[in-house]
């Protein structure tokens, strides 16, 4: 069952940033779980949706040690390096097009509350948050982000920005700027285009009033494309995690892993 969900492709590639667990000063204690088969519970959590409390007895693993390492992996950071590691895996052989980014937000409810919610202008008030997500041409997701249903798309535009990471490259020096940036009416800005601008990417943002929206479908297919990927990952469709660091992180996971699966695809 491990080895069905997180393969050798993808152990070796997480397997190195894994932290490794806190020693006792004193010795002795109970030996740490394996951690190829955590990992693997965290993976089979995000892909099928179930409940900690579901998982099941073959990966060897409770659901304490699941949840627990899965919260200290994700105040480590975990997740942001691996996907990091799969978009260069993908910049090395050059299979990230950066002559082209998008940007857009997409609704999920949130059952529990917690951090990050508010009331959905598109669900009749009801509390959830936004997943936003930037990606390159080709829709492969270099950075993502999560915020409350009711803060407008418009706000997160420069935070995606700066999380884009400084990929590695074929030939030259990494790189984390696309030449320009597509995104709809709803980002259209002055302050938005400026800061583009200033980082050296053209922004093609729709104009309210002026660009009709039917140009738009050109290039919201890669979004959409993009969002298809993320929401392929079960636990992202609705929000359980009051905690929404913790949601954030099954995004960023769900993010590296579709950047690793593309990189297979495109290299066999």
């Amino acid at each position: 069952m491990i080895q069905q969900w997180v393969p050798d492709e993808l152990w070796n590639l997480a397997g190195p940033l894994i932290p490794p667990p806190p020693r006792r000063r004193q010795g002795g204690g109970t030996p740490p779980i394996d951690a190829r088969a955590v990992f693997a519970a965290i993976v089979y959590v995000l892909t099928t949706g179930c409940a900690w409390r579901h998982l099941p007895p073959g990966f060897g693993v409770s659901r304490a040690t699941a949840h627990r390492r899965f919260t200290a992996w994700t105040a480590a950071g975990l997740w942001r390096r691996l996907h990091v590691a799969a978009l260069d895996q993908l910049g090395a052989q050059g299979l990230i097009d950066w002559s082209r980014a998008t940007a857009d937000a997409a609704y999920v409810r949130a059952k529990k509350g917690g951090g990050l919610t508010g009331p959905s202008p598109v669900d009749r008030g009801k509390p959830g948050s936004k997943i936003h997500a930037l990606s390159e041409r080709g829709g492969l997701p270099l950075s993502v982000g999560v915020s409350a249903a009711n803060t407008h798309d418009s706000r997160c535009l420069e935070s995606l920005v700066q999380a884009i990471p400084a990929v590695k490259s074929r030939r030259g020096p990494r790189r984390r700027r696309p030449d320009k940036l597509h995104a709809d009416k709803g980002y259209d800005y002055p302050h938005l285009r400026r800061m583009l601008r200033q980082r050296g990417i053209r922004p093609r943002i729709a104009r309210r009033g002026i660009d009709s929206p039917n140009r738009l479908g050109r290039h919201r297919w890669v979004i959409e494309r993009t969002f298809a990927w993320l929401t392929g990952y079960r636990r992202l469709t609705i929000r359980y995690e009051r905690n929404p660091g913790l949601y954030c992180a099954f995004l960023t996971l769900a993010a590296a892993l579709t950047c690793h699966k593309r990189y297979l695809r495109l290299t066999t």
